[in-house]
């Protein structure tokens, strides 16, 4: 763990994390870990930054290296350009958890979903969903296994 999950750094860097991980920041990789604990300024506007500029040269057509851009921005302090919160919701930047999550809405509805789901968390880089049964799942098995099936398991209550 990078931060104590107390403190603002861990705040802001959770805010950020499921764009960056849709972007393609590598959170597993050495040298962002030690550039993310060595930022002691300005780590909001670096992952800001980053988050705004891979999304231009994708917009761009340009090729973007996310692990790259990200230590750049920590290490030389950018600002970023334009910066608007609504940009955490671009369907491109939402990490597979928050699809997910959007789905069940669409498929179960909202009550059904929010009945069953407790939250959807990343840990060590890898997106779970939590349901209220106590169950958890990685997000990609949820897609992996559908719907349905899905939902059973979310509504079988734990036997221990």
């Amino acid at each position: 763990m990078l931060w104590n999950q107390d403190s603002i750094e861990y705040e802001i860097f959770k805010k950020y994390e499921p764009a960056l991980i849709a972007i393609g920041v590598n959170f597993a990789n050495n040298h962002i870990q030690d550039a993310l604990k060595n930022c002691n300024y300005g780590l909001e506007d670096a992952l800001q930054a980053t988050i705004s500029y891979s999304f231009w040269l994708y917009e761009q057509k340009k090729e973007i290296a996310p692990n790259q851009i990200l230590l750049r921005a920590l290490t030389e302090q950018w600002k970023p350009r334009e910066w608007d919160d609504s940009f955490l919701q671009i369907e491109g930047l939402k990490s597979q958890g928050q699809k997910w999550w959007d789905g069940a809405a669409k498929i179960w509805g909202n009550d059904v979903r929010n009945r069953l789901v407790a939250d959807i968390f990343i840990e060590e880089g890898r997106e779970y969903i939590k349901f209220m049964n106590g169950k958890e799942m990685l997000v990609e098995t949820a897609w992996r296994w559908g719907w349905e099936r899905v939902l059973e398991y979310a509504t079988n209550i734990m036997s221990g």
